[in-house]
């Protein structure tokens, strides 16, 4: 994964050679970067940012005996991502809902995004670990919208022996999703999933009336599911819906094919929102915790060693 990304930023930090960084190299190095940066879905805004910071940092650094500027370089990027990431902070899902659960209430999570990201079989990867962490969990069928996918979420619960709560289609996903509270509630269930119509983020119609689901049901926990092979187009999206939505964290789906890695970079920078799993294929265990030191390590490789 991320060999595009990883051969970019080697090779831009290893073209560095002099014994005192100055702007003449940190400019060629991020003219270097700039186009290949974007080819792997790291947004403009992202480059831009990191180049100004990067140059405050580095230009006129002096370098002592038997340092190496390739090191060097390579460890302020890797200073740089950590930073952005730890920003954004993280979610312990597992211990919040043993928290709710303390109180006898259900913990509700809305998946959001649009159709074609991977995020009805994202929710039954979810339903699956959740269940082998001792957790019981209800799925709500809230796309009502789009033909075949209450048959589709509810083919994945039986596999997975879940309950789902589901209403006929056209009818309000909001009540579907109140529906599957109250159950919850009621029969002592500890974790509520809600899956939600695929909607283009720029369809002002849909994007209100997911508003209007999360109003009603107001979940514990908003996830924006996006493809990341799917590049800017996954960047546009999350930015969208968090500007409508406000969610709380991202799944990037299909990353076990995804050799370019940007995605992630710019959909936390953009939004100040961590990566919470990333799906790696199609089998219900393939969902991955995202981990951004394993992340940064893996794009930086031999620049930081």
């Amino acid at each position: 994964m991320f060999d595009k990304l990883k051969r970019t930023l080697s090779d831009a930090v290893k073209s560095i050679s002099e014994k005192e960084l100055n702007e003449k190299d940190i400019d060629k190095v991020f003219f270097d970067m700039q186009v290949a940066l974007l080819e792997s879905d790291v947004a403009s805004e992202v480059i831009d940012h990191l180049a100004e910071t990067m140059k405050k940092d580095l230009v006129g650094k002096k370098l002592e005996k038997g340092q190496n500027a390739q090191k060097i370089v390579g460890s302020q990027l890797q200073e740089y991502l950590m930073r952005m990431f730890e920003k954004a902070g993280m979610v312990d899902l597992t211990s919040s809902i043993k928290a709710k659960k303390g109180r006898n209430e259900p913990y509700a999570i809305v998946f959001l995004g649009i159709n074609g990201t991977g995020k009805t079989t994202t929710i039954a990867k979810v339903a699956n670990m959740l269940k082998k962490q001792g957790f019981s969990v209800v799925i709500a069928a809230g796309d009502t919208h789009r033909a075949g996918a209450i048959e589709q979420v509810t083919e994945h619960a039986s596999r997975l022996g879940i309950r789902v709560i589901a209403q006929r289609y056209g009818a309000d996903p909001a009540a579907v999703g109140r529906d599957a509270i109250l159950y919850a509630r009621s029969h002592r269930i500890d974790a509520v999933l809600i899956d939600t119509a695929g909607r283009m983020q720029t369809s002002k119609n849909l994007m209100d009336e997911m508003n209007k689901i999360i109003r009603v049901v107001n979940p514990d926990l908003k996830i924006f599911v996006g493809d990341s092979l799917a590049g800017n187009d996954t960047i546009n999206q999350a930015r969208e819906f968090h500007q409508y939505t406000k969610f709380d964290c991202a799944i990037l789906t299909k990353t076990d094919a995804d050799v370019k890695g940007g995605a992630a970079i710019s959909i936390v920078h953009i939004t100040g929102k961590p990566i919470l799993y990333l799906g790696m294929g199609q089998q219900y265990d393939d969902l991955t915790p995202f981990n951004a030191q394993s992340f940064v390590n893996s794009i930086l490789g031999d620049s930081i060693a």
